[in-house]
């Protein structure tokens, strides 16, 4: 049995959501745990033919034996979290999901400010869902956490407890980050990130589970890069070049659309040695290489695109242990037995 932290290797956008699907099918985790900034980050989760876009909700949702929690630093809006039960009321997500007494309250004035700040809103490009000005308020202590918010009453519990006891007790832990590296406030391209860190070490902290507790930790990587928002992006290709090569994308808060990039071998070797990568997750290989989508075994790839992938493993460092050929959960090809 396990703890597992997942996270976000590069800008956002780098498949999380079905990574996430994935690991939660195919390990049932008894425990899955949101860690991360807040209602600002999208994950996109298919299941079952059906897509959904979730901002706060754990994306394992569908394993229905599982616990859902909501870690003391995550920021929340009741009103989103509200939609999210009801949007996925089929999967009984009542009595099985909960946050953290301390996680801090998200209100319509810090969303308000958000988008009135010409320097948020259009020179870094956040998202305008309350975070920033959120997280200015819980620094300078003047702000209502969960605890404070009645209509939040049944929904609250001790994470930190639930989810250590869980870990004593030899059950597995899943710990799902958002956002990306390159969007942390201590390692990201500042002033163009977030409003906090998005590392390992603080999706940990954000659910209450010490370093010690932690056994693997998975770092997604996009096989090409995409970014939302303004800020540097070394290798960025032309949108024209972009379409061209079939990579046209849209956010999944926001709706605009991403800029796109080739792969950074020095950007992911940096990110997989401060996030503690004991895995990486490749996704999206089926877009650079088209015949390969919907392959679920290795020797099934093109040379081309092992090739590929084998340079960049062998450059970073880390094992590639899991391959994304398409948004399905059977199109991945997992070699943690063969590396692990």
């Amino acid at each position: 049995m396990t703890c597992t932290i997942l996270v976000g290797g590069q800008w956002g956008d780098e498949g999380k959501g079905k990574c996430i699907t994935y690991f939660c099918t195919k390990d049932k985790p008894e425990i899955i745990a949101r860690a991360g900034v807040g209602p600002n980050a999208g994950h996109s989760v298919e299941h079952n033919g059906e897509k959904y876009g979730l901002r706060l909700t754990p994306s394992g949702f569908f394993n229905t034996d599982a616990k859902l929690l909501i870690g003391a630093g995550v920021l929340v809006n009741p009103e989103v979290f509200k939609h999210e039960l009801e949007y996925l009321n089929k999967y009984d997500l009542e009595g099985r999901t909960f946050m953290d007494a301390n996680c801090a309250i998200i209100t319509d004035e810090h969303i308000e400010a958000d988008k009135a700040s010409s320097y948020l809103s259009k020179k870094i490009g956040t998202t305008g869902s309350g975070c920033g000005p959120a997280n200015a308020d819980r620094i300078n202590r003047k702000i209502d956490y969960a605890k404070d918010v009645v209509e939040l009453e049944e929904y609250i519990a001790d994470v930190p407890t639930i989810v250590n006891e869980a870990i004593d007790n030899g059950e597995n832990v899943f710990i799902e980050g958002s956002q990306g590296f390159g969007l942390s406030l201590y390692y990201g391209t500042y002033p163009y990130v977030t409003s906090k860190d998005t590392c390992a070490s603080t999706a940990a902290a954000d659910v209450g589970v010490g370093p010690t507790k932690i056994d693997e930790v998975i770092v997604i990587l996009k096989a090409y890069i995409t970014r939302v928002g303004e800020g540097p992006f070394p290798t960025e290709i032309t949108p024209e070049e972009a379409e061209a090569m079939g990579l046209e994308e849209y956010g999944v808060v926001t709706g605009r659309k991403r800029r796109v990039g080739l792969f950074d071998k020095e950007f992911a070797k940096r990110s997989c040695m401060i996030n503690g990568a004991t895995q990486i997750a490749l996704t999206c290989i089926d877009k650079l290489y088209p015949e390969c989508a919907k392959v679920n075994k290795y020797e099934e790839l093109s040379q081309e695109a092992r090739d590929y992938i084998e340079d960049i493993e062998k450059d970073v460092g880390v094992p590639i242990t899991i391959i994304s050929t398409g948004p399905d959960l059977e199109d991945t090809i997992d070699l943690r037995d063969e590396k692990l």
